[in-house]
């Protein structure tokens, strides 16, 4: 294994080890602060009062990471990525320095942007930098350690969150990236040295553009239709045909540009398409379950926003020991073909187990379906990243790398903003179902409020056993209305994972790449 590493790209097995580190390090950041928040919401949206705002605080660090993703990995390909992804690791600090001092709902949304800028390229210049240190054939077995980072991380960022929430203030899950940030420069300083680049720098800003306006659009349309405006209203049809006009000059300008942010040409391969897919429908599933998982053990169970981040290490076992296996297992066999398969499989199967979550379910078997849910997320995750880069040639390695995040990332907005708004109006379906119709005519908006805030609805159960229940049971059948409809768009990605094709991985002990393979990679445009 040593000998193999350093032959194939001038690493030893002690020094792919040191660099990771600090790679690690890097993704942790990133990947907390996708998740820190969710435990923390409620309270943030009472001290400002705006529970309108909510799902905004998470979709616009998703829609700033997904629209920067592309360009980190560009630039990554242009300047070297050693230094991008040192900027990245600034910016997001910047980013996390500026939402912690925030004095209202849109200062910390603005900034929550600014941190999803930097996060994006974090998490997508992670993998591409691996794909430069470790050929393909042993990357499996590595990059089984950065899926227990994000399952980690998934856990980690609600715990955090709640203990912050329940003994400091929210505004220390912000800060507590600043150590961990400059812990993370200090150790890619030291040991993350790679291959110097020179290439003319030409970067695609109009397709930039485009695809941010064009993505903005959509996620606009998706946050406000249901609930600022009917869905057959013109103002929602028209940000959805702004968005598809935009996105479709963003493909038009990339077939034109020199360097384009995402070249079209990669979508000829067949392994990049379907990865694609499966990542931006995997990516609308598990945003949407890492968001409402914590809210509704806090307001249906009414445990502490500390406990809600305790209740989903099931997730982190199931994504750990399924990750790294999996890694372990392709790295040893160079087969991989079967896991997106079953993990979207199993999946699916999570989010229809959570459909049946109830207002008295137990937390064990809440845990359960969590479990299962997350061994279906570590067995894909990161595999989907690894085929990819075995696909395309070394030049293209970081905006192919940064391709599954992006889409990731889009299906994580879409998916939190769409599935919030099936939540509100799910909710205010349910509450005439649930609640005496003199409650809802005296205090109808009052009683909406009480769903975002757990500690009054705790107050509730006291004083007012009877509204609670109907409260509590009303929350209740609309988060399994969400899960239901996340498994539905799940499903979608079981079919595509059928396409998934067995390539043989290069770098193998020994073995020579598969027959068709030169071929597929550099159908693009040509060789390294």
């Amino acid at each position: 294994m040593n000998a193999e590493a350093t032959q194939e790209t001038g690493f030893t097995h002690r020094q792919i080890l040191v660099i990771m580190s600090g790679l690690m390090m890097g993704m942790f950041l990133a990947s907390l602060d996708q998740t820190i928040v969710s435990t923390a919401l409620p309270t943030i949206v009472g001290d400002f009062h705006r529970t309108d705002l909510l799902s905004w605080v998470i979709t616009s660090y998703l829609l700033a990471s997904t629209a920067s993703t592309p360009l980190w990995g560009k630039a990554g390909d242009l300047y070297g990525r050693k230094r991008v992804f040192q900027l990245a690791i600034v910016v997001f600090l910047l980013g996390s320095m500026l939402c912690g001092a925030s004095q209202n709902m849109f200062e910390l949304i603005a900034f929550r942007g600014v941190q999803g800028i930097g996060g994006g390229g974090l998490i997508s210049l992670v993998f591409a930098i691996i794909g430069d240190v470790i050929p393909p054939r042993e990357r499996g077995r590595y990059q089984g350690y950065f899926g227990a980072v994000f399952g980690v991380s998934s856990v980690v960022g609600p715990l955090a969150g709640g203990f912050a929430v329940d003994n400091l203030s929210w505004h220390y899950i912000f800060y507590i990236n600043l150590p961990l940030g400059i812990a993370a420069l200090i150790v890619t300083n030291r040991v993350l040295h790679l291959p110097k680049r020179t290439r003319e720098v030409n970067i695609d800003w109009w397709g930039a553009l485009l695809l941010v306006a064009g993505v903005s659009a959509i996620l606009l349309a998706t946050q406000s239709g249901g609930t600022d405006y009917p869905w057959g209203s013109w103002q929602i049809i028209g940000l959805f045909i702004l968005g598809a006009i935009l996105l479709a000059g963003f493909g038009v300008r990339e077939h034109l540009a020199r360097e384009p942010i995402l070249p079209l040409e990669l979508f000829r391969l067949q392994i990049f398409t379907v990865s694609n897919t499966i990542a931006f429908i995997s990516g609308v599933a598990m945003f949407g379950a890492l968001a409402f998982l914590p809210q509704y053990m806090q307001l249906v169970h009414g445990v502490s926003a500390t406990v809600s981040g305790l209740l989903l290490l099931p997730l982190l076992i199931g994504l750990l020991v399924m990750s790294i296996g999996s890694g372990r297992y392709i790295s040893r066999t160079g087969r991989y073909r079967w896991f997106p398969l079953a993990g979207t499989v199993l999946v699916t199967l999570g989010l229809w187990l959570l459909t049946h979550i109830g207002a008295h379910t137990s937390l064990a078997v809440v845990g359960l379906y969590i479990l299962v849910f997350g061994a279906g997320l570590g067995l894909f995750i990161q595999v989907l990243t690894l085929v990819v880069q075995n696909a395309v040639p070394m030049r293209q390695m970081g905006v192919a790398t940064s391709s599954v995040t992006f889409f990731r990332s889009m299906g994580g907005a879409i998916g939190a903003s769409a599935l919030g708004a099936v939540l509100t109006a799910r909710i205010a379906y349910e509450f005439p179902h649930y609640l005496p119709a003199a409650t809802l005519a005296s205090g109808g908006d009052k009683v909406s409020q009480l769903v975002q805030s757990p500690a009054i609805l705790n107050a509730l159960k006291r004083s007012n056993p009877a509204l609670h229940e109907g409260i509590i049971q009303a929350y209740s059948h609309a988060i399994d209305r969400v899960f239901l409809v996340g498994t539905i768009v799940s499903a979608f990605s079981i079919i595509a994972a059928l396409f998934i094709k067995q390539v043989q991985l290069r770098g193998g002990a020994g073995s020579a790449p598969a027959p068709t393979e030169p071929v597929v990679a550099a159908a693009p445009g040509g060789g390294h």
